[in-house]
């Protein structure tokens, strides 16, 4: 959609509608920038604070992936006037709030409409320093691509919704969801990343394809040694899979070259889109371990190496499953 609208430059306009990053950035002099996201969607999770608070956790993530420091945020919220209490809605209002809380920052004011169908979101709004923007343009050939953060969000909350999720599952994909992205991001600043990005609607592919367009290489994936949450693969195969991920395959089918046993479970996790997710970081292949060590230290949720950067040859992304390749 963003497409659709009028050209916007202005000298200290960092990023915007004609990057392919994660917020808007904004230079407000020499040492300072503001970022500035936004982020809204209906309810995922059957509890109230946990819906909030993941809400809040997912919004961050954006500023996080540019390497900004939350400072404030607006709710942005749509409710039915009938039919669903207002009561539900404090709880959903209260764990947002105790997440923004937790990044440092603070829930400022908001806006609310009636809708029948409800959904919440959030304005985040962060500080930066200008030369310190982690944008997604910055990977080079030869860069191991780190994910901080198993997938798998889409086919649960979509199995929830059809009842069809175990406790466990849940748990797992709500506590990933719950996990801000802080700690990853300052990891990532520390060990000299090329180029980061937050996983998200676009599912994993999604994100890797911008990375690798913005940042003029193509990349290879290997299936394999992505991180899952427990009970994807019987979910999917139950056919659980959210039709977004689809959507994803469809429009990432001229950017994507799929290898041997790289078979349609494995396209739909790889594509399926992801609330809150993980980011997804370029380091030179130097750094790699020390980053990995940090990410453990700091108790990221996965700190899995599942591609490489190359020179840009043919599609943006190549997909392998190398016992595939090796059988």
């Amino acid at each position: 959609m963003l497409r659709r609208l009028p050209a916007m430059a202005a000298p200290d306009l960092l990023a915007g509608t004609q990057s392919l990053d994660d917020a808007a950035v904004y230079r407000l002099r020499d040492d300072l920038a503001v970022a500035v996201t936004t982020d809204i969607f209906p309810p995922i999770v059957d509890d109230a604070y946990n819906f909030g608070a993941i809400a809040a956790a997912n919004a961050l993530s954006d500023l996080y992936a540019m390497g900004a420091t939350p400072l404030l945020a607006l709710n942005v919220v749509c409710w039915p006037r009938d039919g669903i209490s207002f009561d539900v809605l404090a709880e959903v209002q209260r764990g947002a709030a105790a997440k923004v809380l937790e990044a440092g920052a603070v829930v400022a004011g908001g806006h609310s409409i009636d809708d029948p169908e409800p959904k919440f979101g959030l304005v985040a709004l962060g500080t930066v320093h200008p030369e310190a923007v982690s944008a997604n343009s910055g990977a080079r050939p030869d860069d191991l691509l780190m994910l901080t953060k198993p997938l798998g969000t889409g086919v649960i909350t979509t199995a929830i919704k059809h009842d069809a999720a175990s406790p466990q599952a849940v748990r797992a994909a709500t506590d990933a969801m719950l996990t801000l992205n802080a700690a990853s991001a300052q990891a990532a600043r520390q060990h000299g990343a090329h180029a980061v990005t937050d996983v998200t609607g676009y599912g994993l592919l999604g994100h890797l394809r911008e990375m690798a367009q913005a940042s003029g290489v193509s990349v290879q994936v290997d299936a394999d040694a992505a991180p899952t949450l427990p009970e994807v693969w019987p979910l999917i195969a139950a056919g659980y899979s959210p039709g977004g991920a689809q959507r994803n395959l469809n429009s990432l089918a001229p950017h994507v070259h799929w290898g041997a046993g790289v078979d349609e479970p494995m396209r739909q996790l790889l594509a399926d889109p992801q609330t809150s997710g993980g980011l997804l970081i370029a380091i030179p292949p130097e750094d790699e371990a020390a980053l990995r060590q940090d990410l453990q230290r700091r108790g990221a949720p996965a700190a899995a190496v599942i591609g490489r950067a190359a020179a840009r040859a043919g599609p943006l992304i190549h997909v392998r499953r190398l016992d595939a390749e090796h059988g």
